[in-house]
């Protein structure tokens, strides 16, 4: 979400045209760039203060660079958030840091640091965050330098539903230390639920900046006027959203439910822009619920002490535990308890991609079903992590709906083993009714953002819900008169089935608002044809926008979909641009690293 500038208080010493000045100066900075220009701010009043006529802007060859440099990697924006807070804890006392992005990071400059802070997520099943993938990729390279001067410390942030739990973390955390850094102290792994890892990290940094703290104190940062970062409503204080409209958009028996919601905003404040994501804060469904405490032999009214809380064993299930994800813990812990060898091996180096099917085609329920155990209600509440809010791409433009937020949801109704097993969010969402709330928030998303320069063209990949973001786009580049071509790329099933928003799209050709878009059915008549083989069959044209500078966007499936499109990206631009394989991958990392090749993957 672009940034606003805030409005001066009253009292404050400036003239109008200073005034001016400053708000244009601070327009659409994030967090990071604003603590680094008030911590310049507060040197150079220290500096005049004892009579210095100037003092040097902060960076590497400056004696007034910062203790430490702090870098994010993320996602989702769990990542960004961590720190950032640190970051304003830090300078708030007097302790100078830089901030950066890790697709912003100066790759020449890590030979140079003194102190390094790496806060680093886990995309899906061991990937490095998009906007991390440089950073990732040059650190394991030859290229990267000896730092044999660099202390360092990393907070690796993941899913334990995935095999590779905080792979992307342990592998920088690794590779610095090859290199020859020196851990401040021991890298810590944080799942969903990190605030109190993270905090602990947190407050190690604090400490060892506190040491580092040069002799003579550096001035304490007063801010001009205070700077929120983050929103007034959190997925710790969600706002209630009234649902308008709850309507599925797709037909026939056998063919995945998508409902289409519209949840009104209405006096929450909350703003967004296309790209962003929608937090919702959903519990568990009922039928699970009872199914979990069934197979456990327990009852529901059973008193159990977590996190500080003392509730009944069925309430945590319902709204405080996460009932329909397997994660690595769980499995240890039935495989523990029911001492099977079976279970035990899923856990054995080599062993990935079993356990990977395993979380994938299983819940909870399948396993104490599967392995019975006599369980306590303490026991088992300790063996499931804390439910946490799903993230869906938000599938509308404000400047067209006013204060409303649309959603594009696909309903996790399917079975396992011949067994239902609903999914927590999706399942919550279709059985609110109009009128009802669901609790939601907003997840910025800065990486998945239109070009600022609406004459540049943009192509859109999209198969099934991975659409609902270019929903956004073409509102967007609509209303606010963009210039440039739009290019959209669909994939589901069936045509007459799951085409989803097929009237809308068919009116933007028509408005000139989409100049072309090309779909691919997997399950119609004449073979199963996917959104790659669309793209290898328009290579040529594709080549010749991305020539004139169009920007890429895919949002949708990691697991499969991302790597095929990535593979028929570079394909159509060796074959087109005459380049080699590997000059082609090259190449479209360079896209990746200009911002003009962005995804949006779960």
């Amino acid at each position: 979400m672009s940034g606003a500038s805030a409005p001066l208080p009253p009292e404050h010493p400036l003239d109008t045209s200073r005034r001016e000045l400053l708000s244009r100066l601070v327009e659409g900075l994030d967090a990071g760039a604003l603590q680094w220009i008030s911590g310049y701010a507060a040197g150079l009043a220290a500096g005049r203060q004892q009579g210095a006529v100037a003092v040097a802007a902060p960076g590497p060859a400056s004696e007034a660079a910062p203790l430490a440099t702090i870098v994010h990697g993320s996602q989702t924006g769990n990542g960004r958030r961590v720190a950032e807070a640190l970051a304003g804890r830090l300078q708030a006392q007097g302790l100078t840091v830089r901030l950066l992005r890790a697709g912003e990071y100066p790759l020449r400059e890590l030979a140079r640091e003194r102190r390094l802070f790496v806060v680093i997520s886990t995309h899906g099943d061991g990937d490095p965050p998009d906007d991390a993938c440089a950073f990732v990729e040059f650190l394991g390279s030859r290229r990267a330098p000896r730092l044999p001067t660099l202390e360092f410390a990393v907070l690796a942030l993941g899913d334990s539903s995935y095999p590779r739990f905080c792979a992307t973390g342990r592998q920088v955390d690794e590779r610095l230390a090859e290199l020859g850094a020196s851990r401040l102290f021991e890298r810590i792994d944080c799942d969903v639920d990190y605030a109190a890892p993270a905090a602990d990290w947190s407050e190690r940094v604090r400490e060892a900046l506190e040491q580092a703290r040069p002799s003579m104190a550096p001035a304490r940062v007063t801010p001009l006027f205070a700077v929120s970062t983050t929103p007034h409503w959190s997925r710790e204080r969600p706002f209630m959203a009234e649902v308008l409209i709850n309507q599925r958009i797709t037909v026939g028996a056998g063919v995945r439910d998508i409902r289409h919601l519209e949840l009104s905003l209405a006096d929450s404040g909350l703003d967004y822009e296309p790209g962003d994501a929608l937090g919702v804060v959903a519990s568990n469904p009922p039928r699970t619920v009872a199914a979990v405490l069934a197979a456990a032999r327990l009852e529901g009214g059973a008193l159990v002490e977590r996190d500080g809380k003392s509730r009944e064993l069925a309430a945590w299930l319902h709204d405080g535990l996460e009932i329909t994800r397997v994660t690595r813990p769980l499995i240890a812990t039935v495989a523990e308890r029911s001492r099977s060898a079976e279970l035990a091996a899923l856990l054995a180096p080599g062993a990935e991609d079993a356990l990977r099917a395993c979380m994938t085609r299983s819940q909870p329920l399948d396993l104490l079903e599967r392995y019975p155990i006599d369980w306590d209600a303490p026991a088992l509440a300790a063996a499931l992590r804390p439910l946490v809010p799903r993230l869906y791409s938000i599938a509308s433009s404000r400047r067209e709906v006013g204060d409303e937020v649309h959603l594009a949801v696909a309903r996790l109704d399917g079975a396992i083993d011949g067994r239902e097993r609903p999914g927590a969010a999706s399942e919550f969402l279709a059985a609110r009714a109009e009128g009802e709330s669901v609790p939601v928030y907003i997840e910025p998303n800065s990486r998945f953002r239109l070009p600022a320069d609406g004459a540049r063209d943009v192509i859109m990949i999209g198969p099934g819900t991975g659409v609902a973001p270019f929903r956004a786009f073409v509102q967007e580049r609509g209303a606010t008169g963009a210039s440039g071509r739009n290019w959209l790329f669909f994939g589901a099933r069936h045509f007459r089935q799951d085409f989803l928003y097929q009237l809308e799209w068919q009116q933007a050709l028509r408005r000139g608002l989409l100049d072309r878009i090309d779909l691919a059915f997997s399950r119609d008549a004449g073979g199963r044809v996917y959104v790659q083989q669309r793209l290898e069959e328009a290579g040529a044209e594709l080549y010749r926008w991305l020539e004139g500078g169009a920007h890429v966007y895919v949002c949708g499936d990691a697991a499969h979909m991302a790597p095929d499109v990535h593979a028929a990206l570079a394909a159509l631009i060796a074959r087109h641009g005459g380049l080699s394989a590997e000059a082609a991958r090259e190449r479209l990392e360079r896209l990746g690293a200009e911002g003009r090749y962005v995804r949006d993957v779960y």
